[in-house]
């Protein structure tokens, strides 16, 4: 009968080693042959770590069972069975006479009417993996006497399948884990051999190039201030390929869009089993970019408690995965971004303070898209060649017109606002030009900014006569927005920002002070309306 059940297992194993399965359900299939073949009432597969053997697979325990460890010096018996390995090479299994005193580490474990083991069968073999002791397996029977007939030969076959699986089980995890970098490592640098260049000569552009060499040559971590939108990224991915570890792999991950849950999974990976959906062991951001670069975008979004995680990372180069208490060493170059004021929201109990010095080695600020000047009408070039591919033009250049409303315009979204805006220009130039036309021009009226921001109020500007251009025509309007048109003042941007502080003003107003409604109703970031009023000086 023995036999009959050895060949039915055997053949379970066999075919599971041709399957895709995790390791954990891997090791619990294994235990479930062992216990069929060998009718015994549990089966538990232990790991050597260290100096203390920890269950990766239990049948007939208790599921508490996994949760725990067992230092080896507290429990003699495993200590012998772990001895026939250190002894007697050839000698692998252990098993112990049914009388023996010593303490089952089973104890209270085992599924018994009182969860005792008092008189009962126990065995043990060491499994050797590469010539090392990987760990051990152990059988309980509550009948005394159920290894008694017990054939050595098909007990020393389940052995060496163990150690086959287990094998098995380790060569296909590290080729995942390899394939998983590799990936990460292959998307990286097509990423980078295609990544945009930074375009702009301007002196706050020339001021960030000197800074981004200046930080590229050390290891010191670095931290990206700037609005949304102006390139943080950007400067990232320089700051990377002008360093030593510019053949490695730079990992981005933008805290911002990724929910609580699953933050810290994403950053230091977690084990099969560590949650609801969790089928295989998965590396996080800091292991796939050891030896490498990470970049966290967004990283003032990131909860508290994930902050301390991070900070142990940043100051010892040691991780654990989610669900696994096993260190990780990594060696990996962080990079991080935010538009937000990280010393507000450390002040304001929202950011940790040591997370925050340990980031702030090196601050650079990326100048907003409004502070480059001419660097406007570089990037539109740039925007405009890539654009015309796209939509099949053959030549896309800007009106004069054009030029200056764009230099006039504040950029809220920076250079992600100049991209999108071009490219709703160009549909719209395009759609009133024959595609076959050598040159299409974008005119001032195909930017469409005015429109989009201030179509409700132009054509009341535009009939306010210079009679009612006064505090007290102001007064007796109401809440119409007045522009100061005196001839000795036609500089634009005086102009324009005072038409947008009296905007502003009229739509806080409009919305009981809601900046947050403000922003919804005005079609901007509400972090950009905020830095907005603080500049126009609206309270």
């Amino acid at each position: 009968m023995e036999n009959i059940r050895f060949i039915e297992s055997m053949d379970t194993i066999i075919y599971d080693l041709s399957r895709e399965l995790p390791k954990y359900q891997r090791y619990n299939r294994l235990l479930q042959a062992w216990r069929d073949t060998f009718s015994c009432d549990a089966c538990v597969l232990l790991k050597l770590e260290g100096d203390n053997l920890v269950p990766k697979s239990a049948n007939g325990l208790q599921i508490e069972a996994m949760g725990r460890y067992f230092p080896i010096a507290e429990h003699p018996r495993f200590e012998q069975i772990l001895a026939q390995y250190e002894n007697e090479v050839q000698k692998k299994v252990h098993r112990f006479d049914a009388q023996c005193e010593l303490p089952d580490p089973y104890d209270g474990l085992i599924q018994t009417p009182d969860g005792q083991l008092n008189v009962h069968d126990c065995m043990g073999a060491v499994l050797v993996i590469d010539n090392k002791p990987w760990g051990i397996v152990t059988m309980d029977a509550l009948n005394p006497q159920r290894f008694d007939s017990l054939d050595p030969q098909i007990l020393n076959s389940m052995i060496g399948l163990a150690e086959v699986v287990i094998k098995t089980a380790n060569l296909i995890f590290a080729l995942d884990q390899k394939v998983q970098r590799q990936e990460q490592v292959t998307e990286s640098l097509i990423n980078e051999k295609f990544s945009e260049q930074m375009i702009g000569s301007s002196s706050a552009m020339n001021m960030l190039n000197l800074e981004i060499d200046l930080v590229a040559d050390s290891d010191l971590a670095a931290l990206i201030y700037g609005e949304s939108g102006s390139g943080k990224e950007l400067v990232a991915r320089r700051i990377h390929m002008a360093s030593k570890r510019a053949k490695e792999a730079l990992i981005t991950l933008n805290c911002a869009a990724l929910p609580e849950t699953m933050v810290e999974s994403e950053l230091f990976g977690h084990v099969a089993g560590a949650f609801t959906g969790a089928t295989k062991n998965r590396l996080g951001k800091f292991e796939l970019a050891d030896g490498g670069t990470l970049f966290l975008d967004e990283i003032g979004e990131l909860p508290l408690s994930i902050q301390a995680k991070l900070l142990r990372v940043i100051q010892f180069g040691e991780l654990q995965r989610l669900g696994s208490d096993k260190p990780h060493k990594v060696d990996v170059r962080l990079i991080a971004a935010t538009n937000r004021d990280l010393s507000k929201e450390v002040a304001e109990g929202r950011f940790r303070g040591d997370l925050y010095h340990r980031l702030t080695v090196y601050p650079l600020n990326v100048p907003s898209l409004r502070e480059r000047g001419d660097d406007i009408l570089l990037l539109a070039g740039n925007f405009l060649a890539k654009i015309q591919r796209k939509v099949g033009i053959n030549n896309l250049t800007l009106a004069k017109d054009a030029e200056k409303a764009l230099l006039a315009y504040e950029w809220p979204g920076n250079v992600r606002e100049l991209e999108h805006l071009l490219s709703r220009a160009s549909l719209r130039a395009a759609g009133r030009n024959r595609k076959d036309e050598r040159v299409v021009v974008l005119e001032s009226s195909d930017l469409n900014i005015q429109t989009s921001q201030y179509e409700a109020k132009v054509t009341d500007i535009n009939s306010i006569s210079s009679d009612n251009v006064s505090s007290t025509a102001d007064s007796e309007r109401g809440n119409d927005i007045v522009i100061n048109t005196d001839s000795n003042d036609n500089n634009l941007k005086l102009i324009t920002d005072d038409f947008q502080k009296q905007f502003i003003v009229k739509m806080l107003a409009e919305n009981n002070g809601n900046s947050a409604a403000t922003a919804r109703a005005i079609g901007v970031d509400r972090s950009n309306l905020h830095r907005l009023m603080k500049r126009l000086e609206i309270s």
